[in-house]
């Protein structure tokens, strides 16, 4: 489980990202819902096959979602989670595991500008990623930026990308930073 904040006009809003690794015998297809609890709060999110987001990483398939958030922007609670997938035979596999985020990022939140063919961020997060969007917003290029000010052209940014994001890493604590997207050219 992954905390993301994400810039708004008076503060920034969280947003979780929550995956499993699937092992199912009759493979992903027979998998139909996970669920996510949070027993102590009385909370329940349900995430079906239709809406799950599917990451394959050395030749591991992990499902789940990356929106996982509250009503009225009140902050996800911290503590005991339960995960429950859910085949369509009805069989059912529990874990239970423990997200204890801090209450408040411990770090400012980060900004970018894009100017006059340079860029510049502010961010206290140890790692610090540009996410490039093309045109219709669709994630073209990542790269780790090394240096907080510095000329777009020695990024040698993708042709096809139009505009781009910080995003602000920290996984000892399991947050991240997400700017708006500012444009490119």
């Amino acid at each position: 489980m992954n905390l993301t904040y994400y810039q708004d006009r008076e503060k920034p809003k969280e947003m979780c990202s929550f995956f499993i690794l699937c092992d199912d015998d009759d493979g992903i297809e027979n998998l139909s819902e996970l669920y996510l609890y949070h027993d102590r709060e009385g909370l329940r999110w349900l995430i079906d096959s239709e809406d799950w987001v599917k990451h394959e990483e050395n030749g591991r398939i992990w499902v789940g979602s990356r929106s996982i958030t509250m009503v009225d922007d009140v902050p996800i609670p911290r503590g005991l989670f339960r995960a429950v997938l859910i085949n369509k035979g009805g069989e059912k596999t529990e874990r239970n595991f423990t997200f204890d985020g801090p209450l408040e990022s411990p770090y400012p939140f980060p900004f970018l500008t894009i100017s006059g063919g340079t860029y510049r961020f502010d961010s206290g997060y140890p790692l610090n990623y540009l996410i490039c969007y093309d045109q219709q917003g669709n994630v073209v290029q990542t790269l780790l930026l090394g240096s907080n000010e510095g000329n777009i052209r020695d990024l040698r940014l993708s042709n096809s990308a139009r505009s781009a994001a910080l995003w602000a890493n920290d996984s000892e604590y399991h947050i991240s930073a997400l700017t708006e997207a500012a444009v490119i050219r």
